[in-house]
């Protein structure tokens, strides 16, 4: 408080702060963090050497990693394991009967009414490869790959509607807010591109996943590893270009007078954010030249195109995928697909599992396949883990929503499939089993933040240490629990 007759001086003096002392000497506290900052991280530019914070700088693991890169192929709305991967010749054998009671009991499903009947896959399943794996007739061109896959059929979650089912998976929780599993791995380990993002989500299927951005957010962690979002028609990434009427070169002039003020304001405040806001204006710029070549596709081989069924100038599943070996070829870190359109209730001929399902497998079937033998051809795939799933399974009882007659299946969390390839994965491999009608899992269950472990543990990330403060607590991928393990049955 400040009163007639008081002391200019000696008012100033009891305003000052710790703060104010440290930030006014020579060695304050925002001088060493700038110092430290920018130890050694300097980045060229096409005007000069500046130098510059760069995040992205690639990172040692905490251990030798069996795998340096992630491809990871969603199929958002749940994909119908029954019809692909789980063959279940009992299930088939009683289909259209009554569900038995026990498969009842306390048991609540989203959209499933009354006493439902079981439901057997109306398609055939032949076993490939040495392995000897069950697939089903809908993904031919897959299954020739059965050797190379890991098929993991007992996984469950504790989630039964899309969007927190999907946040449990990327960020390890079903609430906003938290971290997803590619922002953690380039927080981890960085990018061996640094004229691209670490950590590139492509959608195809007509829209977004039901969890929507928030799967690709950065939640806690500094925002520059945040998943960005390219586009296979249009700009690939919006509001990256110069504004109209501004060179190249007057916006190398612009970021060197904003990386400035931001350094100066490192130097007062520490903020990190600070630091990502300096990298990303570096990496957009970076990015204005090195995105339109890795996204044009039109410059692969005509053979290889049609190995993947891609075609330049459409928005595809194919083409994205096609992307994505492009883009892990340039050191992008982790590459995320969501794919809509797999949520296979049956109400009618748009969701059910004869006429919509085909479509669907038909639209990942050659895509799919040509990256597996494309990753091969390259010498890629050793290191390359691609992983293929949806965030839960569906019921072993046809759904029959207000009495429809078309085929589908609710949504069920207690057990579904995926499966995982290259990267240090045991190919020709099958993980866990469920019963006779596929419904509860009979051997070697395996949670979501197991599987998050395993693919942190891949990557040479210890997922137990692996963690960040953030409001009193080390936050983790995987959760606060120590009992999420790594699946070391399935590694090679």
């Amino acid at each position: 408080m400040t009163g007639p007759g008081m002391n200019p001086a000696a008012v100033e003096l009891a305003a000052r702060t710790r703060r104010h002392f440290l930030k006014e000497s020579a060695v304050g506290l925002g001088g060493i963090a700038l110092a430290d900052l920018l130890a050694g991280a300097t980045q060229g530019s096409e005007l000069g050497a500046v130098d510059s914070i760069n995040p992205l700088a690639v990172k040692p693991p905490m251990f030798p990693a069996k795998a340096k890169r992630v491809i990871y192929l969603h199929m958002s709305g749940a994909p119908p394991q029954h019809e692909l991967f789980e063959w279940k010749p009992e299930l088939v054998k009683h289909t259209m009967q009554p569900c038995p009671d026990e498969l009842m009991k306390g048991v609540r499903f989203p959209f499933i009414k009354g006493h439902p009947k079981l439901l057997g896959t109306p398609y055939k399943f032949a076993q490939h490869g040495q392995s000897g794996a069950w697939i089903s007739e809908l993904l031919p061109k897959i299954s020739a790959h059965a050797d190379d896959l890991c098929f993991i059929h007992s996984m469950n979650t504790d989630q039964f509607n899309h969007a927190p089912a999907e946040l449990f998976l990327y960020t390890g929780s079903p609430r906003n807010g938290g971290a997803a599993m590619g922002s953690w791995l380039t927080w981890g380990l960085g990018s061996e591109s640094q004229d691209l993002p670490g950590f590139v989500v492509l959608v195809s299927g007509g829209t977004d996943p039901t969890g929507g951005k928030a799967l690709w957010s950065t939640g806690f962690l500094p925002t520059v590893y945040q998943g960005v979002q390219c586009r296979t028609v249009g700009e690939p990434i919006l509001y990256a270009n110069n504004p109209k009427g501004m060179s190249r070169e007057s916006r190398r002039r612009s970021l060197d007078a904003l990386k400035t003020l931001n350094e100066y304001e490192l130097a007062q405040y520490g903020d990190p954010e600070t630091v990502s806001r300096i990298s990303q204006y570096e990496l957009a710029y970076r990015m204005q030249l090195a995105v339109p070549e890795v996204m044009d596709i039109a410059k692969e081989p005509k053979h290889v195109l049609e190995q993947y069924g891609a075609q330049p100038g459409q928005a595809s599943f194919a083409n994205n995928v096609l992307l994505a070996r492009r883009l892990v070829e340039q050191g992008v870190r982790y590459v995320q697909l969501y794919d809509w359109g797999w949520d296979c209730h049956g109400t009618g001929a748009g969701d059910d599992i004869v006429n919509h399902l085909p479509n669907k497998c038909k639209q990942i079937d050659q895509a799919i396949s040509g990256l597996l033998a494309d990753l091969k051809q390259r010498d890629m795939l050793k290191d390359t883990l691609v992983v293929w799933g949806g965030e839960f399974g569906r019921t072993s009882m046809n759904e029959a929503r207000g009495g429809s007659t078309f085929l589908g299946r609710d949504h069920h969390p207690s057990a579904f499939t995926i499966w995982m390839a290259g990267g240090g994965i045991k190919g020709g491999t099958v993980h866990g089993a469920t019963d006779d009608l596929g419904y509860y899992i009979t051997k070697d269950k395996v949670g979501i933040h197991d599987l998050q472990a395993t693919i942190l543990h891949l990557m040479g990330l210890d997922p137990h240490r692996l963690s960040y403060a953030y409001q009193g607590l080390n936050q983790r991928l995987i959760g606060p629990e120590s009992s999420p393990r790594v699946i070391r049955e399935i590694l090679s």
